[in-house]
Parts: C-alpha cells; structure tokens; sequence
C-alpha cells in the first residue's frame, strides 16, 4: 500500500474475527449490508467525552440583505455556529458562493462576514461551514472533475480557516451517483493534503425517517467510507418526518436516532473501519428543525428542546445543531401568518427563552478550531489604512455606521454622538452604543470615499444657500442635498445619514445615466 493510500485509510482495520463470524453465522455482507430498518440500538459506551461534545446552531447566510445582517452579531449564541449553504454559483459555474445571494467577496464587504468568523476563531468558538442544502446545485455536481470540485471547497476551507465541514446532502443531490464520486474523491484529496497534526474533519448532515437513513444516505456513507474519507460523523436531520398525525416529536427522533446509531455501527463494521473510543455515539449529531416544522403537524416547543437535550446526553451524541440561528425567537406581533413556517422567527411563543441555549446544556465543547484562542497583533489604528473611519469622540454616529477603534471594528446600534469608547470595560454591552464585530484584519482594504472628476460638481460653498436637489463636491466626493441649507457641512454626513442636510451621492454620473437609460 503506497503512503497516500495509508494516509487516506488511516483508523482502518478490517476486523478477521469480524469476518469469520459472520461467515460462521451463515451472514455475508454484500456492498453497504444495513437492513433497511434498523432496530433500536442501545449503545453499550459511556459515548462522547464532554470536553469533545460540541453545539452550533446553523446560521443561514443567504437569508437577509447585507444591512439586516451587518446588525447580527453571530457572537451572541452559545457555542458555535454552522454557516450555510455553500453551493455553486450555478449548474454550470463551479464559482463558491452564498446560496447564489452572494459572492465570497460580497459577504465579506456585506456583512463583515470574515471579520465575524475570525473573531470566533479567536474566542475558540466551533466555526463550521455547510455545503449544500435543500437548494441551489451543489458544487460536486456543478464541477467537472474531483479536482475542480476539491479546488472549490478548499478555496472556502482556507478562506475561512476552519478545520470542519459540513456535506449536507439531501433532495436530488443524494441520489446524484456521479455527484458522489466527484465528492467523495474531492475530500479525500482535501484530507490527504492536510498535515497530520491539522486533520480536516468531514460531517454528513443527511434526512432521516423514524427507521433512520434512507437507502440512498446508508448508500453515500458508505460511498464515502469506501473512497477513503474520514467521515468524523453523521449529523441526522430529525425533523419533516412528513407523518400526518406524529406521535410525540421527540419520541420519533428518539427512535430515528436510535436506528441510525444501529445503522452507523454496520456501515462502519462492513466498511472494515473501527468504531472511535466513545462507541458509535462519537459519530452521531442530531439536528432539530425549533418551532414550526415546514409538516405543518410537526411542532418542536421549548419543552421538546428539554427533552431532546436530556436524551442525547444520555446516549452521548457527540454534535447538537439546530435549524436555525435566525429563527431563534418569537415572531413579531405584526407577522399574521402563525400557523406558516418563518426562517425568521419560531413560530411558537418562546417567552424569551432561547432553544440554542437549551440545546446546549453540556454541548460547549470544543471541536478542533484553527487558531482557536488565538491572539494575533492589533492591527494600528491609522485612518490611511483601517476599513472604516477611526472612531472620534467629537463625532456624531448613525445607526449602523461602523468605526475602527484599537484594532477592532464596531457598529453602531443607535444614533450617538460623544460618549464613550466602544471599548469601555466598565459598560454594559446592553447600555453601549456599540456592537463589537471583530478584529481589523490584515486583508482589509483602507477606507476610501467616493471621487469625482474635478468639475462634476460646483464645489460647496460655506456662504451657498442650497435647495433640495443640488449638488456639490467636497474634497472630491459628491453630495446632495436633501432640503434647505447654507453653512453646514456635507462631510457630517459620511457618519451621521439622519440629520444633516446632506447625503453621499454613491455613483458616478456616468452610472447614473446608465441607469437611466
């Protein structure tokens, strides 16, 4: 066996007492070999240490505008957070992005999205990236090639630094048979690149009924086990088990959870692969979809994140997600329709209660993080080179101005002038004017104003008296001004967007004319 291959099928042991056994007891096992229901399985091990038991909820990407999200601060839930989905930019374009929403690029100057990532990396916080979803195309069947596809994720894997993806595989994508291929070759050749003492740990988060994987998930895992990846575990979606009238949800996922554990430990064993120290609990998560399931019937409350959170910790399940993040909070007042399914809001009446925070209670351990509590030189703060304007106490600030403050960048929750620092120790985070987003990164492009030819515009005058509609140019940016003025400042209004009789003109004339066009 050449080194690549040892690499690629490192913790694989075909088991010759496993085999003689089954020959003995008249049992061959042929291809995957798993019953399609598979019996309830108590597991016989302790499970998952508690220091390796983790929780990120799913944090959808694609789901708002840039503005919605520039106010989010994905810092504020327990544990970690899985980002989702990745998928191709579309069936033919092999191009990484957002959902098709946005552009790697697009989340970064958005939403500061590679700011927030590596402020969690350096709290030591699970960062992890999903591929796929119910929508889009996902990136093996838009690549031509395992290598394309490799280049793909890895363009993701290393823009973000994490050391932990997420393949999950539903709908017509677990039955795409060539897509698998492409996939499976394409993370072991991630794998297998990967310095030893960094592995790169692959979940599949895959559908479930109440009897566990479908054909085609028992199917793909062990596709996967077979093309030598290192499959760190399988996440179950116990949610939409489409049952007209369900029993207690929890008690179905009970039973799902069961069966797939049962499911894994053959898929395993006729893989020639050892079961990790905690038994097959170490490979198995659990993802509830909170609130309104999208089977109307289907309702996981406050009471049934309790009674779940109980049961995987007494089985010892290694990961707890839930879907979603965003919809971890009661619907407004205003929202009409309570009895349809929100990726913005639960559904059900949360009283202020978070279910991340439920579904976490003993799950805050640590998966492998790349630069996790690490703590890298604060970037200067010097207004030729930070992203965003140096905070100045003499300032006035809008609601969602970001500002560059001892090497870190916060955003404005309300509109403020003077006060404190956004840094001040003694402050609570609720009082401050402040949101922390995370540190000024060295990748970072200095903050510019938009120029203007000389000329565009006649250039503002103290002693002008302006009326709505005009426009003039300051230092070389334009303005506009929105009502009657003379004597204030336009340049006020590149922090301040709600009094000043001014606003920032954004695009050139030439664009301007283009849309008008």
């Amino acid at each position: 066996m050449s080194a690549r291959a040892q690499r690629r099928f490192r913790g694989r042991r075909v088991s010759w007492l496993r085999v003689a056994a089954s020959l003995v007891g008249g049992v061959v096992l042929v291809g995957v070999g798993v019953a399609a229901v598979a019996p309830p399985l108590t597991l016989p091990v302790t499970g998952t240490p508690m220091d390796q038991r983790w929780f990120a909820g799913y944090y959808d990407v694609t789901l708002d505008q840039g503005a919605e999200l520039a106010q989010t601060d994905l810092a504020t839930s327990p544990g970690g957070a899985v980002l989702a989905f990745v998928v191709a930019a579309s069936a033919t374009d092999c191009t990484a992005t957002w959902g098709r929403t946005y552009s790697l690029d697009d989340a970064a100057t958005r939403f500061d999205l590679d700011r927030r990532v590596e402020r969690m990396h350096r709290e030591g916080r699970p960062v992890v990236v999903s591929f796929g979803g119910a929508l889009n195309t996902e990136l093996a069947a838009a690549c031509g090639s395992a290598a394309d596809t490799a280049a793909a994720y890895g363009a993701v894997i290393d823009r973000y630094r994490v050391d932990t993806i997420d393949l999950d595989i539903e709908g017509d994508m677990l039955s795409d048979r060539s897509g698998w291929k492409r996939r499976a070759d394409a993370v072991a050749r991630l794998q297998d690149d990967r310095p030893a003492d960094d592995p790169l740990a692959v979940w599949l988060t895959l559908p479930v009924s109440p009897d566990g994987l479908t054909a085609d998930g028992r199917d793909f895992v062990a596709g996967m086990l077979d093309a030598g990846v290192h499959v760190a575990g399988v996440n179950a979606m116990t949610m939409n088990y489409g049952i007209e009238k369900p029993r207690d949800l929890v008690e179905v996922s009970e039973r799902a959870l069961d069966a797939t554990a049962s499911q894994l430990s053959d898929l395993w064993d006729a893989a020639g692969v050892d079961l990790p120290a905690g038994g097959v609990a170490q490979l198995l998560g659990a993802t509830p979809m909170v609130g309104r399931n999208d089977v109307p019937s289907e309702v996981f409350t406050l009471d049934d994140a309790r009674a779940f959170t109980a049961f995987v910790s007494e089985r010892g399940l290694a990961r707890v997600s839930m879907w979603s993040l965003n919809r971890d909070h009661t619907c407004g007042s205003n929202y009409p329709f309570t009895g349809t399914v929100s990726p913005r809001c639960s559904g059900v009446e949360q009283a202020g209660e978070s279910f991340a925070a439920i579904l976490s209670n003993g799950y805050l351990g640590a998966i492998d993080t790349t630069g996790a509590g690490e703590q890298k030189p604060t970037v200067a703060d010097d207004p030729k080179t930070s992203p965003y304007p140096v905070w100045s106490s003499t300032s006035f600030y809008s609601r969602g101005i970001k500002v560059v403050w001892h090497g870190s960048v916060y955003v404005s929750k309300w509109w403020n002038e003077g006060g404190t620092p956004p840094d001040d120790p003694m402050l609570d985070t609720s009082a401050s004017a402040w949101s922390y987003l995370g540190p000024v990164l060295e990748s970072d492009q200095p903050f510019r104003l938009p120029q203007l030819p000389a000329g565009t515009y006649p250039e503002w005058q103290a002693d002008v008296l302006y009326n709505q509609g005009d426009r003039v140019l300051l230092d070389g940016t334009g303005y506009e001004a929105r009502w009657w003025s003379r004597g204030q400042s336009p340049a006020r209004s590149i922090l301040d967007r709600d009094y000043p009789p001014w606003t920032p003109i954004e695009d050139t004339p030439a664009e301007e004319g283009a849309a008008a066009g």
